[in-house]
């Protein structure tokens, strides 16, 4: 059962403190919170409740989400984020509560019920919205086409391609441990050890307890493990000695489970009972093809989604962990797919421009993508559609002579600008595993981890929001003050194109496009622009 607040969004002023004042007008969290659409989530929350009133009422959808987004945003715990919020009123604030409150408004335990009730679907129809809101404060639609909506003058008549799409998968590694066939089966086979004591002891008739052979199963782990160098072989033989162990305790669990004792094995104990069952079929596989591959690898017991992701980088040719790919749209990014599989990111391209179509209303003039994007299936449907795709066309170079120099300069040219514009979608993969948690996920299901991915995606456009307001508000006041005093200024008006160059250097200081390197740079600017004289 839910019930809708009355009150979703509370002004700062009517927050009451126990102590007396009010929360100040330039709070973080309450600039925060005047910038999330509110009325969307409580739809899209509202709607995986049932209408009859049965059961205890659940906690709000500003509560639910507000406490997600802390949590990414100060990169702490469930224990450390339910502990902040009980002794911080600005944090009680944001989630919607009316009063400060000495208590905690929920357990740390109800977060994972939280990411679960928020699916793909609904952040991503929240995303949109925001990048709905980003499109409404800018100045004017002149100032950046993409997120501007073009209406066609009929039905039958498609809008012109407008506006830059920028596409790019990554991956999101998971919080496991670098796995190795000889660390997964002896801690396989330690879990099936403890399993077997948990069975036995569910026994009624006191019975010899069946032997698993432990302490020799673990010297023989370590005596490989703690080898400088261990060469191939005896990699071999100290998994096949693991393996034959683990094979061992799986047949006396099926004993014990034809005695009727299985029904005593907790939950978490059997969901671990059927991932081990499964890798050692794999393992035993791999180990007698003599080969290192296998369809759907597990390389964690507590994690069995998770994926070995080839990507072939530097330092981490291999990760392990989800595989996402994004558009990014004027700084807004959106997360267009989740796979805990390895795929070739290159067969999404055509349903992201059907995505960006839908979304804007037209199609984007030119596409930003690297290499693997450029195949020729993906090459004729961009151009049957007048989309431009960045890199160079396929064939030989054009040679340089006089005729062709000009076109080649021109080429070529082009080709730079395209990857120059394709870097800020690195940057934005930058920004959120450095600082909104797509470095690690710490989520331990399929599920709440493909939420935390997509939390920190809402965080990093939240923050785009927040930073180009003020810009977006500079401009249209500047716009607006040169239209009315121009013909006062006179020969002010280098002046004025003074100003304006500074302006778009804020902005693009903001977006981290590399127009300055750091922050006394933009001072100085700054300083100049206002404070020199013309």
């Amino acid at each position: 059962m839910y019930r809708k607040p009355q009150v979703n969004q509370l002004a700062f002023e009517d927050f009451v403190l126990p102590f007396g004042g009010k929360l100040r007008r330039d709070n973080r969290w309450v600039i925060l919170a005047k910038q999330i659409p509110w009325e969307v989530v409580e739809t899209v929350y509202a709607q995986q409740f049932s209408q009859e009133d049965l059961g205890s009422p659940a906690k709000s959808s500003r509560l639910a989400l507000g406490a997600l987004i802390v949590k990414e945003r100060l990169g702490v715990t469930d224990r450390e984020l339910v502990e902040q919020i009980a002794e911080n009123p600005s944090l009680q604030y944001f989630l919607g509560l009316m009063t400060y409150q000495n208590e905690a408004p929920f357990h740390h335990s109800l977060l994972t019920t939280f990411r679960k009730r928020f699916t793909h679907d609904s952040l991503g129809t929240i995303n949109e919205a925001i990048a709905q809101l980003i499109a409404d404060a800018q100045p004017t639609k002149e100032a950046s086409p993409n997120l501007a909506r073009v209406d066609a003058k009929r039905e039958d008549e498609p809008a012109p391609p407008l506006g830059q799409l920028l596409v790019d998968a990554t991956c999101v590694p998971a919080d496991i441990t670098y796995p190795t066939d000889l660390k997964l089966l002896n801690a396989a086979r330690e879990k099936t050890e403890a399993i077997i004591d948990g069975l036995h002891a569910a026994r009624t008739n006191p019975t010899k307890k069946p032997r698993t052979y432990r302490q020799k199963a673990r010297q023989a782990y370590l005596r490989v493990a703690k080898a400088r160098r261990p060469g191939r072989r005896k990699r071999r033989q100290g998994i096949g000695k693991q393996l034959r162990y683990l094979r061992r305790n799986l047949r006396t669990i099926v004993s014990l489970a034809q005695e009727g004792l299985l029904v005593a094995l907790p939950r978490k104990r059997y969901r671990q009972l059927l991932v081990i069952q499964e890798r050692s079929r794999q393992q035993l596989w791999m180990y007698t093809q003599a080969c290192q591959r296998i369809a759907n690898r597990i390389v964690s017991i507590s994690q069995p989604h998770v994926r070995p992701i080839v990507r072939g980088k530097a330092g981490t040719p291999v990760e392990f962990g989800a595989k996402i790919s994004v558009s990014l749209v004027d700084g807004v990014s959106l997360v267009d797919r989740i796979s805990w599989e390895a795929y070739n990111e290159s067969m999404d391209l055509m349903p992201q421009i059907d995505a960006y179509c839908r979304r804007f209303g037209h199609d984007p003039a030119s596409v930003h993508v690297d290499q693997i994007y450029r195949t020729r299936e993906n090459r004729r449907y961009c151009a049957s559609r007048g989309i431009r795709l960045s890199g160079p066309p396929l064939g030989r170079p054009r040679k340089v002579n006089e005729p062709t120099a000009e076109q080649v300069k021109h080429d070529q040219q082009q080709v730079h600008d395209d990857t120059t514009a394709r870097m800020a979608i690195e940057g934005k993969f930058g920004q959120g595993k450095r600082r909104f948690g797509l470095g690690r996920l710490m989520a331990k299901l399929a599920l709440t981890s493909e939420t935390m991915m997509h939390i920190s995606f809402l965080e990093m456009n939240l923050e785009h929001l927040l930073t180009r307001g003020i810009f977006y508000w500079l401009a249209s006041w500047w716009q607006a003050w040169r239209a009315t005093w121009n013909g006062l200024l006179g020969a002010g008006g280098s002046r004025c194109r003074q100003i304006s160059m500074t302006i778009v250097c804020m902005v693009a200081w903001s977006e981290g496009q590399g127009v300055h390197n750091s922050s006394r740079e933009f001072e100085q600017i700054m300083e100049h622009a206002f404070f020199s004289k013309p």
